[in-house]
């Protein structure tokens, strides 16, 4: 019966743990470059927002730091399939992560609090749902150098 308890009260650490991980981190090169949608490169980068973003070339590292706002949503997608970013909540809201509410964004896999908030992500379609979910990434992720700190 103890045993039972403490798996119970394990499980339940597991599910409500601050940083949430569904995936293992992707290497740049098998990432999309956010400017041009080609193959990324792991010479090629730029820092945004506590991490680093790839590009396929020197053109779009550079059509990227004259405007990230542009591309943002898309370095944010490529920040989390790297690594860069972790998923610390629902992007919509911030709560605790339901794990069977996981669906793959692009390169990602993102998870929702709750079924409402996977639908409204899973009904978008392309750069209209990378924008949904990564435009604002301020509520659910944050850069893995601040999680790391905070362990």
């Amino acid at each position: 019966m103890r045993f039972r308890a403490v798996m119970a009260v394990a499980a339940v650490c597991l599910v409500t743990t601050a940083t949430v991980a569904f995936a293992a981190a992707k290497k740049p090169a098998d990432c999309a470059c956010p400017v041009s949608g080609q193959p990324a490169k792991a010479d090629k980068m730029a820092e945004f927002d506590g991490g680093k973003v790839y590009f396929c070339c020197g053109n779009c590292q550079a059509a990227f730091k004259k405007d990230s706002s542009k591309h943002a949503a898309k370095a944010h997608l490529q920040m989390v399939a790297t690594g860069e970013l972790v998923q610390t909540g629902c992007p919509f809201n911030g709560k605790d992560v339901n794990p069977s509410t996981v669906i793959a964004i692009g390169d990602a896999e993102v998870g929702f609090c709750c079924n409402n908030c996977k639908g409204k992500a899973a009904k978008a379609e392309g750069d209209d749902q990378i924008a949904l979910v990564f435009g604002d990434v301020s509520k659910g992720f944050k850069p893995a150098s601040e999680v790391e700190k905070s362990k």
